[in-house]
């Protein structure tokens, strides 16, 4: 980070320059930011106290609400700051550090999606063998794995981003430090990184992709032979709510990702960003868990044993 002297902070354009827009944006995306909040921190919340849950799907799905809480966070509060008070200014430091975390969590959430549908796998085509499959040892290495996979992926875009001069410009068309958006800017010789990204880019999600697509492939030949109705229409109901968030989460990825940056269209990319950045944090908790009988029972219980508490409270006053 030698060129840290020569840039010392970033100007964030952000989601748009209408003075009219601004106020409902910013009432938008801090509505999203506290149901991502509530929705995410809340199924922790049920996970950790709904002994039942104690699954490895329900282990997954915690530890995919972390991350959506951690890369929301990573982004929101800084747009909306912008939308409030007009800060677009971002340090240099804070610039790498949001791109860092981001990047991590985004790629966090690439990998756990992938052991989800495996996991999902395991339930559906070997019900029989799925405790002896899906041990607490496999959940933790697929858990530790993807975590690994993320923060390595991020150290090293951010390396490479941030080693880079930048001499030009230090506007960045974008309402946060993404890596396409901050490459734009550097005056270096950049076909190398650009390569490199597309390269990293597309590996991390081919890679997932294909474990999560032959996992539904096997899942849906399964189905195929289920002879109940109900059965089938549950679980093409639960297959639909789950590649509904899929296609979103990595239609966008690719969308942003894996294209040269000559082609790219900074407006467009923000709107696409908004979706993986803020909405599908705020959309996996009811597509993954909230419409799930077991986490609503969870839920009835925690209140019930709130309800009580607070019973007992008032009584002994």
């Amino acid at each position: 980070m030698e060129n840290s002297a020569e840039v010392t902070g970033f100007i964030l354009l952000g989601l748009s320059s209408a003075p009219e827009l601004r106020s409902l944006l910013c009432i938008m995306l801090t509505l999203i930011y506290l149901v991502t909040l509530v929705g995410n921190l809340g199924m922790i919340t049920l996970i950790l106290l709904g002994s039942h849950l104690h699954t490895p799907m329900y282990f997954f799905l915690s530890n995919l609400s972390l991350v959506d809480f951690g890369y929301s966070s990573a982004v929101t509060p800084k747009a909306v700051a912008g939308l409030l008070i007009g800060d677009k200014f971002i340090s240099y430091n804070a610039c790498a550090a949001q791109m860092f975390f981001f990047v991590a969590f985004a790629t966090v959430e690439n990998y756990l999606l992938a052991s989800m549908a495996y996991d999902r796998y395991a339930a559906v085509c070997r019900p029989l063998h799925y405790t002896t499959t899906m041990t607490t040892s496999v959940c933790a290495h697929l858990a530790i794995g993807s975590y690994i996979c993320g923060f390595l992926n991020a150290c090293f875009h951010v390396g490479d981003i941030f080693s880079l001069t930048f001499c030009k410009s230090n506007t960045v068309h974008h309402f946060f430090c993404d890596v396409p958006a901050v490459l734009a800017l550097s005056c270096s010789e950049k076909h190398v990184s650009e390569v490199v990204l597309v390269f990293m880019s597309s590996f991390n999600v081919s890679f997932a992709l294909l474990v999560i697509l032959i996992s539904y492939l096997f899942i849906f030949v399964n189905i195929l032979k289920m002879h109940s109705a109900q059965s089938h229409q549950k679980a093409l109901s639960t297959c639909a709510s789950h590649f509904t968030a899929v296609s979103i989460f990595y239609g966008t990825l690719i969308f942003m990702y894996l294209q040269p940056s000559s082609r790219h269209s900074m407006d467009t990319d923000k709107v696409a960003s908004v979706f993986y950045a803020m909405v599908i944090p705020m959309l996996n908790p009811v597509v993954y868990s909230l419409r799930n009988k077991e986490v609503k029972s969870a839920f009835k219980k925690v209140v019930e044993k709130t309800d009580i508490s607070i019973g007992l409270g008032l009584l002994t006053l």
